[in-house]
Formats: structure tokens, sequence, C-alpha cells
């Protein structure tokens, strides 16, 4: 498909019009978290709020990316300082959502490197057993550095002009996220310690869960990207919305690698 030429006005930016998807994207995600909360908790119909605000969500964020879309490919809304400030809108969330692992690493590591007595006096603490490094976890490190692979495999076809090639390896992408997402759950089932166990499970779970949870949204985003590929969204030379599904993919990419080689490899304190 043909990119739509930018129109001709005053100023390079794009006044977005009113829309009613900010406002009902928020209390839907109200609803959700409170419905969680409350199910969490036993409270009454709580699980009835929660699935009605996660309909309600994803409808309104359905909604607004199509919108987004539209402004984008069809109406060529987004000019170039507009592309300029969603790249940086979308490095500056990469680095907000670092900070946030980081907060979770900081924790592994006031606990491995100086071990309190209440766990043992070591790390992993006394008595818990971890899982084994060479088994699911580094067949996950593999999917994940494939997929990394094979997302950039799919930039080099968009700007090379191989569409074919750009649907088959941005296709194996997703499959792979899928089948991450798959063997993070069989670990789950099969690990030796929970959430509950110490400060080990507890921050085992917290960041390999919202990691998980990351690699979900990743996968979503790369799953919009096939099908905008598919019908002809992308070009040689515009292609953003690609573009920043990738960076995001890779920023998943590597904070896994950190987890693993921290997490899983990582037996013992720093001497």
């Amino acid at each position: 498909m043909k990119q739509p030429k930018e129109k001709n006005q005053k100023h390079p930016f794009h006044i977005v019009s009113r829309s009613p998807w900010p406002i009902l994207v928020s209390f839907s995600a109200l609803f959700t978290v409170i419905g969680f909360v409350g199910y969490c908790h036993t409270i009454k119909n709580s699980l009835l709020l929660f699935f009605s605000g996660l309909v309600l969500l994803l409808s309104g964020l359905c909604c607004w990316w199509r919108d987004v879309i539209r402004e984008a490919t069809f109406e060529g809304k987004h000019t170039k300082a507009v592309q300029r400030g969603i790249y940086i809108g979308m490095i500056l969330f990469i680095i907000s959502e670092a900070m946030f692992f980081f907060a979770f690493f900081w924790a592994f590591f006031s606990s491995a490197i100086n071990p309190v007595p209440q766990i043992g006096g070591v790390w992993p603490p006394a008595g818990l057993t971890p899982i084994n490094p060479l088994g699911l976890p580094l067949l996950n490190t593999f999917i994940l550095l494939t997929s990394g692979a094979t997302v950039t495999c799919c930039h080099h076809s968009i700007v090379g002009g191989l569409r074919k090639r750009a649907l088959l390896s941005l296709f194996s992408t997703v499959c792979l996220g899928m089948l991450f997402t798959g063997f993070q759950y069989v670990e789950y089932l099969r690990a030796p310690f929970s959430i509950s166990d110490g400060i080990y499970g507890s921050i085992f779970y917290m960041l390999t869960g919202f990691h998980g949870f990351h690699v979900i949204v990743g996968t979503i985003f790369l799953i919009v990207g096939l099908i905008r590929l598919y019908h002809g969204h992308f070009s040689q030379k515009r292609h953003i919305g690609f573009e920043t599904a990738a960076w995001y993919w890779h920023f998943v990419d590597v904070v896994w690698i950190i987890v693993y080689l921290t997490f899983y490899c990582w037996g013992g304190p720093v001497s």
C-alpha cells in the first residue's frame, strides 16, 4: 500500500481530536484491578467485576489503537516531527521499564550478596532447592534469543522490501513468544518452591512473573504488527509501528538474560 503524503499545515504536529477511549481505558483498568484485589480477598462478585473491567479494557485499547493506526496509515497525520516524538516516547518508556526491573534486581543483589541469618546466611536460602538452570530456563533463553534474531531478520526484510520473508520471520517470532510463555507456565507448575517461601520465592515469582507479563504484551504488540504487515501498512521507509515493537522485544530479551544469569545461574554469594 502506498503511504499517504503528509498534509500541508502551518505546523508539523498532530493535534489529537477528542476521543472517549482514554477515559474508558482508565476506568476499565481501575475496575479490573479492584476486581482482582477483591477476588484475592474472596469478596463476593469480585471475579465478575474483574472480567467486566478486563473486557472493557481490551475493547477500549483495540478501538484506541485502531484510531491511531488510521491516523498514521490512512490520514497521514504522523509527520516527521510526530514520528520523532513517538521514537523519543518509546525510548523513555523503555527506560522507565528498565527502572521498574532494576528495583527487583536491587532486591535480589541486596539479599544474595549479604544473606541475613534468618535465611541461614547463605544464598539460595538454606533448605530451598533452586530450579536447575540447564533445564527449562536454558531452553527458554534459547527461545528468546532466537526470537530476537527472527525479529531482526523481519526488520531487515521490511527495509529490503522482502515482504514474504518479513511475514515468515515475524510469524516465527510470535510463535516463539507464545512458546516461551507456555514453558514458563510449565516451569511454575514444576517449581520446588512457591512465592511464599521467603525472600527468594517472593523476588523470583515477582520478577519472572512481571517479565512473563511483558512477554505477553510484547507478543500482542508483534501480533498487531504482523496483521498490519499482512495488510501492507508498512513500507521500506515507514514502519515505526514495527520498529517500536522490535525495540520492546529486544528489551524483554535483555531482561531475561539478566534474570537467567542471576536467579538461575548464581549459586551463592559473592566472596
